[in-house]
Parts: C-alpha cells; sequence; structure tokens
C-alpha cells in the first residue's frame, strides 16, 4: 500500500503516488516561476545555481548566477581562474566556503575527470561542497535520475501535508522525511516532481502558508488536525556565538592597510582591515589614542555567529609594518575579495 514502508497506515490518505505527483506537477506548470536555470539541463550551469542559491533569496542569487555563468561560461573557465577572482565575483554573498568548494570542484572535474561532469547522483556526491540534496537536485534536473530532494522548503510542505511530528533536524527525523520524499516521487519525470515540491515550499506552503493555493490542501492533514503552525518541529536550537571585531582602518598618503585571513573559519583567504579580537566592543587599550572611535557598530549575523564590528579610523601610517601588512592604495580595496561586514562600512562611508 501506498507509504507503507514509510508512516503507519493512518497517513495513507491519497490513492496512489502519481495522483499526488500528477496534483503537484500540474500546479508547479501552471505557477512555477521562470529562473534562468529551469531553462537548462546543463550540469555546470544546474551546479552552479543550486551552490549560488544556497543561503540566498532568489532575487540576489540570480544576479550572481548570471554574473557567473557570464565569468566562467564553462567548467574549464571555472577551473582555469584563480581563487582571489573567484572570491572577488563572489563577494557579498558570504558563506564563502561555497565559492572555494566550487573551485576545488571545478578543478577536480577537469583535472580528474577529463572534462567531464558526472553524470549519476553517486559520483556527484563526490565533488566537494555538495551534500545530499544539491546532489539529488543536479542529477534529477539535469539527467532525470530519480532522486528525491530534501530542503527547507520540502520538509515544510511534507511535515505538513502528512502532519509529521518527528523533528526535521534529528538523525530520525531526516531519515524519514528522505524515505517519504524518496516513495513520493514518480519515475516519470523526477525532475518536475523535484521542483514542483520546493516551488510548494517557496511559494504555497510558506511559514505562513496560503492555503487556498495549495493543490493538495484538501488532503493535508495538519489542515485537518489544526497543526500547521506547529509543522515542521525542530527539537535543537543554535548556539550563536558573539564576536566583537575592532578593525584599524589607517590612512596615510592616499594609501591604507589589508591583511589576509589565513586561518581556517570564516572568510578565510578572504581581505580585511588590521584585526584585534576582544570579548566586548570596549576599545581595547593597544589602539592608539589618536584613533577616532566609529559612531556607529556595525552587526553581521551568520548562522551561527553575530559578529559585532567597530572601526577605528587611524589618521597615520602604523608604527610598525607587520609581516601579514599589504599596503594598498585606498582605491585599490575593491579589487581584494572582502567580508561582507567590511563590504558594507565601505559603502557606508563612501555615502557620508
Amino acid at each position: 500500500m501506498f507509504l507503507s514502508l514509510v508512516l503507519p497506515n493512518n497517513f495513507q490518505f491519497f490513492p496512489s503516488m502519481t495522483d499526488f505527483h500528477l496534483l503537484i506537477a500540474d500546479w508547479y506548470r501552471l505557477n512555477h516561476r521562470i529562473l534562468p536555470w529551469r531553462e537548462t539541463t546543463n550540469p555546470y550551469f544546474i551546479w552552479l545555481s543550486e551552490i549560488i542559491m544556497q543561503q540566498t533569496r532568489i532575487e540576489q542569487g540570480t544576479n550572481y548566477y548570471l554574473k557567473f555563468i557570464a565569468a566562467y561560461p564553462t567548467i574549464q573557465d571555472l577551473a582555469k581562474a584563480s581563487e582571489q577572482d573567484v572570491l572577488n565575483n563572489w563577494q557579498g554573498l558570504g558563506y564563502y566556503s561555497r565559492a572555494r568548494n566550487l573551485h576545488f570542484s571545478a578543478k577536480y572535474v577537469v583535472d580528474e575527470l577529463d572534462g567531464k561532469f558526472p553524470k549519476k547522483y553517486k559520483e556527484i556526491i563526490k565533488l566537494k561542497g555538495v551534500g545530499t540534496y544539491t546532489a539529488a537536485a543536479i542529477a534529477s534536473f539535469a539527467y532525470n535520475e530519480r532522486c528525491a530532494v530534501v530542503d527547507g522548503n520540502v520538509y515544510r510542505f511534507l511535515s505538513r501535508v502528512f502532519d509529521v511530528s518527528t523533528p526535521i533536524d534529528s538523525t530520525q527525523g531526516k531519515k524519514e522525511f528522505q524515505l517519504l520524499a524518496d516513495e513520493l516521487i514518480e519515475k516519470a519525470d523526477p525532475g518536475t516532481h523535484n521542483q514542483a515540491m520546493m516551488e510548494m515550499g517557496s511559494l504555497v506552503c510558506t511559514p505562513n502558508p496560503n492555503c487556498e493555493e495549495c493543490p493538495v490542501q484538501v488532503h493535508c492533514q495538519a489542515r485537518k488536525n489544526d497543526t500547521i503552525k506547529e509543522r515542521p518541529i525542530k527539537s535543537k536550537k543554535t548556539k550563536v556565538r558573539d564576536r566583537f571585531f575592532h578593525y584599524l582602518v589607517y590612512s596615510f598618503d592616499g594609501k591604507t592597510i589589508i591583511t589576509k585571513r589565513t586561518e581556517k573559519g570564516i572568510w578565510q583567504n578572504m581581505y580585511q582591515f588590521p584585526l584585534i579580537e576582544t570579548e566586548s566592543t570596549e576599545i581595547p587599550k593597544s589602539i592608539s589614542k589618536d584613533a577616532q572611535f566609529s559612531s556607529s557598530v556595525q552587526k553581521h549575523i551568520l548562522s551561527h555567529q553575530r559578529i559585532f564590528a567597530v572601526f577605528h579610523h587611524i589618521e597615520a601610517e602604523p608604527a610598525k609594518l607587520e609581516s601579514d601588512y599589504i599596503t594598498i592604495n585606498k582605491e585599490e580595496i575593491q579589487d581584494y575579495p572582502l567580508p561582507r561586514i567590511i563590504d558594507r562600512y565601505l559603502e557606508d562611508t563612501a555615502n557620508q
């Protein structure tokens, strides 16, 4: 029976998997957004779009996708580019490990796979930076392989339609939702099915859902049981760490100082002003008394960190040039990949 391998019998309320697929696929064909990466089966372009769109809004991600395919029209072009060039083009998207993994995997495909993008899920998932969701998306969209995608939108949609109370961030939950998605996907058209599942979560089954537009509303168990607001369930709260950055913005003879973040962690291989990290926004004693304390604190929120940054303006050359200091003309700073928090600071000061 339908879903008998996945969920208890009381979840068997669709006549068949085909009925579920047809309802959401028909809705998708009539209502989906026109997006450039949906107009191609080129696995390289699809891969680019999937990596770019992680943690990124459609509006912002589309511009970056178009920029990347213009700068690197083939995977060979991306592989030949320098990491600094790739990071420069990525600047503003955040989560820079995505760009580094993208570049690494492009070189791997060119050097180790003769420039041919892998064609099967089990091979695609071996690429650095590619997880189960991304591998399933590429395999189904480019090659029509029957691989069900499960992202945040799909978790929300399935948890409501089937009124699943298992936490989506638990080991059991991840397994249960993947099995459910695997059983729902149709062999005939897995690409459209996956797109429809994701689009339902993006446009209809949102955190504040528009149930009247849902093609499966009459079957929705969370709606029937009045548990929509409770789905999906998460068992864990992300622990957020506060960090306090004090940047030294030197200004002398039309020049300034930057350094490269070489340590592992956020913004690796990006460039920044010399930094002192402390336990609070209180001005460190080591900063010159001549420094002008900036009028505001920049705040930058990452998935597990809150960055509070204070920019200290020093109208002088450093008393000591550290080995990692790089002296540049002020106007050259945009030639270097910068964390978004510094890019935003430069935008703010330019408008003052």
